[in-house]
């Protein structure tokens, strides 16, 4: 009788130990495996999200990368170009000056060859009047002559 009684004891036990496990065991036990099943799905769709973003953000970077370079280039090439208009100008400008100065120079000699004229032409002036005023002062007017030789300076 023991073994009998022994085993349906031991039958009604393990079915209680199942009926509280099902009652009071197990419903905690789904939610926490269905709560940490739900933050797995969720990291792993963050994760994707985050590889999608960084696919995302790398070909952005690429993009922008890519306009500045040519941004880069263009800068480069107007920045060449403003140069070459700089030299030009500079070119223009010191031709000007070169030819202002040569004039100014040349307009300068003018004045010191017309100058120079003058200076012979009042010392051959006086030279003649002092060379006539010797020869001719026992029989000729000094005043009168003056004049003549005036004209005569003048002309050379």
């Amino acid at each position: 009788m023991n073994i009998n009684f022994t085993l349906i004891a031991q039958a009604i036990a393990f079915a209680v130990l199942i009926w509280f496990t099902v009652k009071f065991v197990w419903p905690p036990l789904l939610k926490a495996i269905e709560a940490r099943q739900k933050e797995i799905a969720d990291g792993l769709a963050a994760a994707a999200d985050g590889r999608n973003a960084l696919e995302v953000a790398a070909k952005k970077s690429e993009v922008t990368l890519t306009e500045a370079k040519q941004k880069a280039s263009e800068i480069i090439a107007q920045a060449e170009k403003r140069g070459t208009q700089i030299i030009e100008e500079a070119k223009g400008s010191a031709k000007v000056e070169g030819d202002r100065i040569i004039a100014g120079a040349k307009a300068e000699i003018e004045q010191e060859v017309n100058r120079a004229k003058e200076g012979l032409r009042a010392q051959v002036s006086t030279l003649a009047i002092a060379g006539a005023e010797k020869i001719l002062r026992k029989e000729i007017d000094a005043k009168a002559h003056s004049e003549l030789l005036a004209k005569l300076a003048a002309e050379l």
